[in-house]
């Protein structure tokens, strides 16, 4: 272990940026890629949650009261900032997620981009007026909630953190974040980084810990008013359910994927399958809106299938810390040995083209091989499961409506493909496929820095991004201002 990682939480940083758990234990961080010990992690119970609430009350009147201006020249200090720590950011993430250079370079990128577009954002926020009223003049007003939170996943966490943050704060709230247990480095670094482009403190505050501890006292805390949450379906569901019991705080979910992707006849071939291939391989598999499930028509599923073999098996697996490599592990043992008895359970529903075990990489780490498996039975545990690997269920179909349906036939809707030259086609499954985000000859992660990130069914609620994921963090107020008395008919 470095001497110089940080593992603190960072709760009101005027006196000091970070401070040791008041009650809980350390929990130990260890690297996925190489097993080897990495840090002793601070944990936030009941009353470092408390500190990080009450620090965010007394900050908020001011913050709220902060002119755009102001606020817009820290945002645009915290994303330069984050640019030029990418290596270091880069780093931490390797060392607690195995994440590889290439990646971290997308992620970096991406989490400071967010902060620079949400700069000036609140001036785009606008309530209405009307004169509809005889004798009043009505308007709305949009305003923060006070203390909001956001719990983050582990597979991107700095993304994440920059799609809770942000908008939080244009909108003149004061947000603690609670980063996972399995990824609190990354996250920790950008909190310096906040206190030095000049937030206040108060602001923000990161506490680190579990689900059941950390997460469980921030879903349920009477005094925060908002929470944001990506990750899993079952984890969301019991956020939901201590925001009710408590204080039935707002909530916006952004939740798991099995996100299809049709290949049709006509289509580019070639490019269908170097998008499905890197949408599924970046990141080992980790990331919600990867295409896991696809479906080729029958006419092209030998080139198709053959493409795609030859490129999951041509990337380099390893420890990240060589930067050429590609592949890196699972997050950790508990999610490689998931994705081994997922594919251990569905050994017999398909028929495996590549992987389908556990990789070896010098005997350590949590490595799966790169596995495609054809002709796999929609109810089979591999065609139903989020296996957040890298994993592709490869089926075939015959015609248009067999293939609308069999897409649609699932419990997520996050993000859907398809790859067609036929324009009527594109856009009819475009309006009909049931998810939130669809791509036209495109595959996630391709995004839009001004359209939304949402989920259809159980893949979610609310948005996030750009002015979509700013009106979650603001209430709205009727005004009423008489000014002439007028009969009522």
């Amino acid at each position: 272990m470095s001497s110089s990682l940080e593992t603190r939480l960072f709760i009101n940083n005027e006196a000091s940026e970070f401070v040791e758990s008041k009650s809980e234990r350390t929990y130990k961080l260890f690297n996925p890629a190489t097993d080897e010990f990495v840090a002793d992690v601070h944990q936030a119970g009941a009353q470092d949650v408390d500190a990080a609430v009450a620090a965010a009350e007394a900050a908020f009147p001011a913050w709220r009261d902060t002119p755009v201006h102001i606020k817009a020249a820290m945002f645009g200090k915290l994303s330069l900032l984050i640019k030029q720590s990418k290596e270091e950011l880069w780093d931490l993430e390797r060392m607690a997620m195995g994440r590889t250079f290439g990646f971290a370079h997308f992620e970096v990128m991406g989490c400071a981009g967010i902060m620079e577009q949400h700069a000036n954002i609140a001036l785009h926020i606008q309530g209405r007026s009307s004169l509809n009223t005889p004798g009043m003049i009505t308007f709305t007003l949009k305003q923060p909630f006070g203390v909001v939170a956001g719990i983050l996943p582990w597979n991107v966490s700095l993304i994440m953190f920059a799609m809770k943050t942000a908008p939080a704060l244009a909108t003149g709230n004061c947000v603690v974040i609670k980063s996972s247990e399995k990824s609190p480095l990354g996250v920790l670094k950008l909190a310096a980084l906040f206190k030095e482009a000049g937030f206040p403190p108060g602001v923000l505050s990161v506490v680190t810990g579990t689900g059941p501890t950390t997460g469980s006292l921030i879903a349920s805390h009477m005094k925060i008013r908002k929470v944001a949450f990506t990750g899993s379906i079952a984890t969301g569901k019991k956020i939901m359910a201590a925001a009710a019991n408590s204080n039935l705080k707002n909530v916006t979910l952004e939740l798991g994927g099995k996100s299809p992707a049709i290949i049709f006849g006509d289509a580019d071939i070639q490019k269908a399958a170097h998008a499905v291939e890197m949408s599924i391989h970046l990141n080992s598999g980790q990331h919600c809106q990867a295409n896991s499930r696809v479906f080729v028509h029958e006419s092209i599923v030998d080139e198709f299938s053959q493409t795609l073999v030859k490129l999951m098996t041509s990337r380099s697996i390893g420890d990240p810390s060589d930067k050429s490599v590609f592949q890196g592990p699972q997050g950790d043992k508990i999610q490689k040995d998931r994705i081994v008895s997922i594919l251990e359970q569905g050994k017999d529903d398909g028929k495996v083209l590549c992987g389908g075990k556990a990789a070896n990489v010098n005997g350590k780490g949590n490595f799966i091989e790169p596995t495609v498996i054809g002709d796999v039975a929609d109810a089979s545990i591999l065609a139903t499961e989020e296996i957040f690997g890298p994993v592709v269920i490869l089926n075939t179909f015959k015609t248009d409506e067999e293939a609308l349906k069999r897409a649609n036939n699932t419990e997520f809707g996050l993000y859907s493909s398809l790859y067609t030259k036929d324009v009527e086609r594109a856009l009819e499954f475009a309006t009909f496929l049931e998810a939130g985000a669809v791509g036209l000859n495109c595959s996630a992660p391709t995004q839009a820095m001004d359209m939304p990130v949402s989920g259809w069914k159980q893949s979610g609620i609310g948005s996030e991004m750009h002015m979509y994921g700013v009106e979650n963090y603001l209430q709205t107020k009727a005004v009423y201002m008489k000014y002439k008395d007028v009969p009522i008919h």
